[in-house]
């Protein structure tokens, strides 16, 4: 039997990648452009990534991606909770799609394509995360069946990240523990070292400070707090206590995050524990406001724009970060130059952004979906 789905999944999913590939490459392009300084404002303090410690709304958007991995793990996975579906088969299709998740992942970092093992880094992407996050999730929903052990064991693993964390005393972007634990493990396969001429020497970069392996365990839990998320949405509750749930488990974390951070400092570079509760808090909150409009209002046509981004997000994805057409359209629009001055960037940016969101909605209208 094939799985309901939940069309505000597909609708938040494709507001996230919408951003991402779309809004925040347009309003770079326009507040480079124009030189305003509210608009600059807005751009630096909302549409980039935090320094070190701190949120900004840009910062919502890796986690929201991972935690709606977990949001629809609960759907995906009902065959086999009903025991329709072996576990061996299910270990395949885990196995498949986190090997997949690491390659596109190294394909979009840049690494793999390039084919010079001088650039190739084991684990340096969002992809990557995902794929990290769902594993564990997965190993976890698919053994322990009891939510209570669940949420238990989703809480130990925030706490054993802050309490090596802690621990190790040291909270700077260069000598933190999960920084060290990476720069340890993956040595010159670390994201942002960088080689000499001769290809001899090597050394890590000292503006690159995004960790992977302890961080995993908060990817996990990111991915978790989207499957409890994804459990309360295929209850058998009303509506309204569903809503309710969301908003609730979603205020709370914020809240407790926010306290959290006077003694663990919310850092994303990290994923740091109160980061992580702080962005699942945030992620609860969107998931309830989309379940609100498309499920329950029904403005399923109004939203309807975002869902050739969400049903293909992992093509978006890649499409964003590998479709390279930035310099044809410069070649086909250099007569406009003349015409825009700095705005022509703008106009380039938007064509950009229009080709690859009409392959989507034509491949949306074909039913044609790329699946890991």
């Amino acid at each position: 039997m094939k799985p309901q789905r939940l069309e505000s999944l597909d609708v938040l999913r494709g507001f996230d990648l919408f951003f991402l590939g779309f809004f925040q490459p347009l309003l770079g392009a326009l507040t480079r452009a124009s030189a305003n300084p509210a608009l600059e404002t807005l751009y630096r303090s909302q549409f980039s990534h935090v320094e070190w410690h701190g949120f900004a709304f840009w910062d919502i958007i890796m986690p929201l991606f991972m935690f709606m991995a977990g949001v629809s793990m609960p759907f995906a996975f009902s065959s086999y909770f009903k025991g329709e579906t072996s576990s061996g088969k299910m270990y395949r299709r885990i196995a498949k799609r986190v090997v997949l998740l690491f390659i596109f992942g190294a394909m979009v970092q840049g690494n793999l394509l390039a084919l010079d093992i001088y650039q190739l880094r084991l684990y340096s992407n969002t992809l990557q995360a995902i794929g990290v996050g769902y594993l564990f999730t997965a190993l976890i929903v698919m053994n322990v069946r009891s939510v209570k052990i669940q949420i238990g064991i989703t809480a130990g693993l925030l706490v054993l990240f802050w309490g090596l964390y802690t621990w190790w005393g040291d909270y700077t972007p260069e000598e933190n523990i999960a920084e060290i634990i990476d720069r340890t493990v993956l040595g010159r396969f670390r994201d942002g070292v960088k080689w000499d001429e001769t290809h001899t020497k090597w050394s890590f970069s000292n503006n690159y400070h995004y960790t992977w392996i302890l961080s995993s365990l908060n990817f996990t839990v990111t991915v978790m707090t989207g499957y409890f998320a994804g459990v309360i949405l295929k209850s058998n509750r009303t509506w309204k206590q569903k809503i309710g749930w969301l908003i609730g488990v979603g205020v709370a974390m914020c809240v407790v995050a926010i306290v959290w951070d006077i003694q663990h400092p919310i850092v994303k570079k990290v994923w740091s524990s109160s980061m992580t509760l702080l962005s699942s808090g945030y992620c609860f909150l969107l998931m309830a406001l989309f379940y609100y409009l498309v499920d329950v209002r029904g403005f399923r046509k109004q939203l309807a724009w975002l869902k050739p981004y969400g049903m293909n997000s992992i093509l978006a994805y890649m499409m964003f970060n590998l479709l390279r057409i930035k310099q044809p359209l410069n070649d086909l629009l250099v007569g406009t130059a003349q015409f825009l001055g700095p705005y022509q960037n703008v106009l380039i940016t938007f064509v950009q952004g229009a080709i690859i969101y009409a392959i989507l909605w034509h491949l949306y209208k074909l039913n044609r979906f790329f699946k890991v």
